[in-house]
């Protein structure tokens, strides 16, 4: 299993915009072959910041999704409107 913590780091008069196209990744993400969870956290302490937790079942999944139109869509409206950084887990 493959776990991604995708970090975002976002201004007030960005964040709606960005929220949106996370929602809209995660709703297209967790009906994908493979995917294990997929969910959006909101800093209870830090209102810029993000987070996308993401689990697959291997790299296969993994490289799936990451090739969509979905993600390569709504990923790139997040990396224009946000600072983002990722983390990878394997377990």
């Amino acid at each position: 299993m493959i776990r991604l913590n995708c970090f975002i780091k976002v201004t007030a008069d960005k964040k709606g915009i960005v929220l949106e196209a996370a929602k809209r990744l995660t709703e297209a993400s967790v009906l994908q072959e493979g995917c294990k969870g997929y969910d959006i956290f909101e800093s209870a302490t830090r209102p810029d910041v993000m987070m996308i937790c993401e689990t697959w079942a291997d790299d296969k999944a993994l490289d799936a999704h990451s090739n969509s139109e979905v993600f390569v869509k709504e990923v790139a409206i997040m990396k224009e409107n946000s600072e983002m950084y990722l983390e990878r887990f394997e377990f």
